[in-house]
């Protein structure tokens, strides 16, 4: 095969001069952190997801951690979670001071298992975060069934997720609360930044855990006619988004349509190289739900191949395509291994998965060629390796 000269980076942004002219526009005026651009960001990403309401943080951890806080979760508390995630989604939960425990996930989607949450629940129980992995919608109906008969709360992970939906309806666009990233490398970006949509009622509350506190933030202390004063009525958190993220994320936004379709030619033609392979498991698409394809996690078949996922992604590094691993498992971190006594095949689902993945690039700013170099590369590196 003939090699790239240009290396092919994994997820990189793709920012355009609407983007880098708002931002500009931004610093000319009087308003840089929390402001008009801020807010019109909150009710503009409301209303894409057609939900009740939104809040702007700096990022999706901020989001999950109010969350937690606004609901009062702490010390003596559980929260039941993924460990096929980021490790946010369980740092989050020791912010708080409550207990993160792990379920393991379904073997298809990598979506927490709903069959296997119940177990898991006690009378310690408070919560529960399922995290819509790469994008693909967990089976939301059978969750919100177990959290009403146990009198639970349920926190999404959307990081993902944006513009997934699940049986017709836009993640994020019910009353719980809900929290998306706008990290670099997401489906649209603000640098860093999160977004959390929950019910008007919730938000209020956690504006103000958001915000230091603070009964009323700067947007209206100084806006005209605003008065100084102001009341801490709790130790809350400095996690506010600024206008200068939120210039990105309103054309980002208005971009989100056409970044999409092109994830979804993307997926198409990795489905269509990659889907006869007996070394290579595509991902899945389940009938139910519309897929953000933020990741593109391809499952390697050790008995198909003589070689490892390691050394798989050395050969594809070799041949100047980036990919990731999403993630190292959460009971996998010494942290959690070690204060839980966790143990690799607690969740075997999830470890023998793990061992097994490898994300591709997939992004808006891929070429057709760049694409036609992903496919050739991994087909070239599965030719020479089959068993």
């Amino acid at each position: 095969m003939k090699k790239r000269e240009i290396f092919l980076p994994f997820s990189p942004p793709l920012i355009g001069e609407e983007e880098i002219k708002e931002v500009v526009a931004t610093l000319r005026t009087d308003w840089i952190t929390t402001g008009p651009k801020t807010k019109d960001f909150e009710k503009q990403f409301a209303s894409y997801v057609q939900g009740p309401g939104a809040l702007a943080l700096n990022s999706c951890t901020a989001a999950l951690h109010t969350a937690l806080v606004t609901l009062g979760i702490g010390a003596g508390d559980e929260v039941i979670s993924t460990p096929m995630t980021f490790v946010a989604s369980a740092n989050v939960v020791e912010y708080a001071g409550a207990r993160p425990v792990l379920v393991d996930v379904c073997s298809d989607t990598l979506n927490i298992d709903p069959a296997k949450v119940e177990a898991a629940i006690t009378p310690k129980t408070r919560a529960i975060i399922p995290v819509h992995y790469s994008g693909h919608p967990a089976d939301m109906d059978p969750i919100h069934a177990l959290a009403a008969k146990h009198k639970l709360t349920v926190i999404e992970d959307a990081a993902h997720a944006v513009p997934a939906k699940y049986k017709g309806r836009f993640i994020g666009s019910g009353p719980n609360p809900v929290a998306f990233s706008f990290y670099a490398t997401k489906n649209m970006t603000t640098a860093e930044g999160g977004m959390l949509t929950a019910s008007p009622e919730f938000l209020e509350q956690a504006r103000v855990v958001s915000l230091h506190g603070m009964n009323r933030d700067a947007w209206k202390r100084y806006q005209p006619g605003g008065n100084w004063k102001y009341d801490v009525v709790t130790p809350g958190f400095k996690y506010n988004m600024t206008d200068i993220q939120a210039s990105l994320g309103l054309w980002q936004l208005k971009k989100l349509q056409s970044f999409q379709a092109r994830r979804r030619e993307i997926v198409a033609q990795y489905q269509r190289a990659f889907g006869d392979s007996p070394a290579l498991e595509i991902p899945v698409l389940r009938p139910e739900v519309e897929h953000a394809w933020h990741l593109y996690v391809l499952r390697l078949r050790a008995e198909a191949l003589k070689i490892e996922r390691d050394q798989f992604i050395e050969e594809l590094t070799a041949r100047k395509i980036g990919t990731s691993v999403h993630f190292i498992p959460v009971h996998l971190h010494s942290f959690y291994r070690n204060k839980y006594g966790l143990k690799e095949r607690d969740f075997p689902v999830t470890f023998d998965n793990y061992l097994r993945m490898l994300s591709l690039p997939l992004n808006p700013r891929m070429t057709d060629q760049d694409v036609a170099d992903v496919i050739e590369a991994v087909l070239d590196i599965v030719t020479q390796n089959r068993r």
